[in-house]
């Protein structure tokens, strides 16, 4: 059988024969001579008419061949590796009750009921069998602030399923630092070593670990060592047609704001961007052919664009994304929560790299198609789309609506049973009434009742503390609190929506102190964080002042707060260390440690008699221009 074959004159002056498509550079080295199609029984007598012939001659002959013919390569198929990118699952091992809504672009919205690790495996799975080659990779969050089924147990269950689903790397986002890095240490590895106020290895003894690599690219020890690994490799089929996908995996800078610092002391959380830029240089070097940067940190689309597509590009993301390598074939990002698929090229020709995140909570994935060429080892293409991962079951029973728009996946039942094993252990919390609630609770808005009644619940606990005023702040605020028909609100409702096992800190400040600690609800970001305030505080804000002139005016029971008087005032654990970027917190005397905020709530719906408790009726907090 006649096979193409490249000879190429080597170093050493001998003739090297190659298969036609490995490219010029997979060869040994040297300048290329003859290519022809040949049997592959006379390779043998070919050489030894070249080695008759003087090296002189030789080379003149290599000079007669037209310089495009040597150079120019053989047309291959791509090899396509499919890629599914996940973010932000956070523990949500159960569908999401509420539906997701998803914008057309056209200033419509198409509503679906998704998520569930059962539904959630079975669209991985589908979407990776559109081709022989294919990985999924997390861009952060895949833990933490997590529903009681995972969170109870440490989030050990969501690791078993990201396992089972068969994840390739995970990076780290700031909640994978919610109870320390020595915690997460341990869920990577795998024991039963206690590093938080739970009880590891609850369900499973001895909880093995995650068989999948967490990725810190820009997260260092004191030795300078990363916590993780900053990237990984994955390769695929053989000889001429092999290609290898090379990942980076980092976290935002700015998470020791965001986490409790106790749990990151000792890490330095680098540049992002100077952290991908020194792990492409080092993949590059190993022979990758396409490179994937997951990262936790996000875009925010404009209102309104396709749930599948993008729109203009802004957010914290975008700064980095500016001076990434030009070699990033595209981007997994995560944290804001959002669904886009940009063309970061619109924003600079120079990189052309698509930029993707995929909502929250495992509600949808991105399904993405690497295309790239094996003999010149470049991307040639790379498509993305963003697909919801419809739950409906029909046939079990389901009376929720389907949207026939979209794929409804069936529930994986292996999946479905390790879920189930996690839900029955967790039901006995879960399920137990705690009080009742005069109606549905929610998050949205600056002045909400939910949070109002958070604040009061707090105040409540800590009065034997001196309490005068309870904050808390809106990212905190996991899930909104909706009771049954008859009112009955459970611990997993109250736990849904504070998942993180802060204690309340009891505090005193300045009135000056207050004051200041106030402004930094907008401080120099363009994300507000206005806080809900406990009965009796009330504040008016101006986001249109300067930094430092926005509380137009704060009061307790009707008077101003006095700059020189001091005030008590309770707070979740987070922020009594500068959490969420309220450094000032930290400047508070005299602490009282007080109960876990989760049972702060239910003390406070517990009523003598089982009588309902009132949603607070608002008006504590006023924006102008809002």
């Amino acid at each position: 059988m006649n096979v193409p074959l490249r000879i190429w004159w080597v170093n050493d002056g001998s003739p090297q024969v190659v298969p036609r498509s490995v490219g010029a550079s997979k060869r040994a080295g040297g300048g290329f001579c003859l290519e022809a199609a040949i049997a592959a029984v006379q390779v043998q007598e070919m050489l030894r008419n070249f080695l008759a012939v003087p090296l002189a001659l030789g080379l003149a002959a290599c000079a007669t061949v037209p310089t495009h013919t040597a150079t120019a390569p053989v047309p291959e198929s791509p090899v396509t590796v499919r890629l599914v990118g996940i973010n932000d699952f956070h523990g949500n091992l159960e569908p999401i009750k509420r539906p997701l809504e998803l914008e057309d672009g056209q200033g419509g919205k198409q509503t679906v009921y998704a998520g569930g690790a059962a539904w959630f495996a079975d669209a991985v799975a589908k979407t990776r069998a559109q081709n022989e080659y294919s990985m999924a990779v997390s861009a952060g969050d895949m833990i933490s602030a997590s529903p009681l089924v995972s969170s109870l147990f440490l989030d050990e269950p969501t690791i078993g399923v990201m396992n089972r689903i068969g994840i390739d790397f995970n990076a780290v986002g700031n909640h994978e630092f919610d109870r320390g890095w020595r915690e997460l240490k341990r869920l990577q590895a795998g024991g039963c070593e206690k590093y938080t106020l739970r009880q590891p290895c609850a369900v499973e003894n001895p909880y093995k670990g995650a068989n999948f690599p967490f990725l810190a690219a820009n997260v260092t020890m004191p030795d300078g060592d990363t916590l993780f690994p900053a990237y990984g490799i994955k390769r695929f089929g053989s000889g001429a047609r092999a290609v290898a996908v090379g990942v980076i995996g980092l976290t935002l800078k700015g998470t020791p704001s965001i986490v409790d610092p106790s749990g990151v002391k000792g890490l330095t959380f680098g540049d992002e961007a100077d952290a991908i830029n020194k792990a492409v240089g080092a993949l590059t070097g190993q022979g990758v052919d396409a490179i994937v940067v997951a990262i936790h940190q996000g875009l925010v689309p404009e209102p309104g664009a396709n749930f599948t597509g993008c729109g203009a590009i802004s957010g914290d993301l975008k700064p980095i994304l500016e001076r990434l390598d030009p070699r990033v074939s595209i981007v997994l990002s995560g944290h804001t929560h959002r669904s886009y698929v940009c063309d970061f090229a619109t924003v600079d020709p120079s990189r052309r790299f698509l930029v993707t995140q995929a909502g929250y909570g495992g509600t949808e994935i991105t399904d993405i198609a690497l295309n790239i060429d094996p003999a010149t080892d470049t991307v040639v293409s790379v498509k993305a789309k963003n697909i919801p991962v419809q739950s409906v079951s029909p046939a079990a029973g389901d009376s929720r609506p389907a949207d026939p728009a979209f794929t409804s996946y069936t529930p994986d039942p292996a999946i479905a049973a390790y879920v189930a094993k996690y839900a029955a252990a967790a039901s006995a919390a879960t399920n137990r009434p705690v009080g009742k609630l005069s109606g549905a609770a929610l998050k949205q808005g600056v002045d909400n009742a939910l949070g109002d009644l958070i604040a009061d619940a707090q105040l409540a606990a800590t009065r034997e503390a001196g309490a005068q005023i309870a904050l808390m702040n809106p990212g905190g605020i996991r899930a909104d609190l909706r009771p049954a028909p008859d009112g009955t609100v459970t611990f997993g409702d109250i736990y849904a929506v504070q998942p993180f096992g802060n204690t309340l800190v009891t505090m005193t400040y300045t009135g000056q102190q207050l004051l200041d600690l106030l402004e930094q609800q907008y401080g120099d970001s363009s994300e507000n964080k206005v806080f809900s305030v406990s009965h009796g505080f009330a504040m008016t804000l101006d986001p249109a002042k300067p930094v430092g002139q926005r509380v137009v005016r704060a009061t307790l029971d009707g008077k101003p707060i006095d700059p020189a008087a001091y005030y008590r005032v309770t707070m979740n654990s987070f922020l009594s260390t500068g959490g969420d970027g309220f450094t000032l917190f930290k400047q508070g005397t005299e602490p009282t440690v007080g109960p876990l905020d989760v049972d702060a709530m239910e003390a406070w719906l517990q009523l003598p008699g089982g009588d309902v408790r009132s949603l607070p009726k608002g008006g504590r907090v006023t924006v102008i221009g809002s």
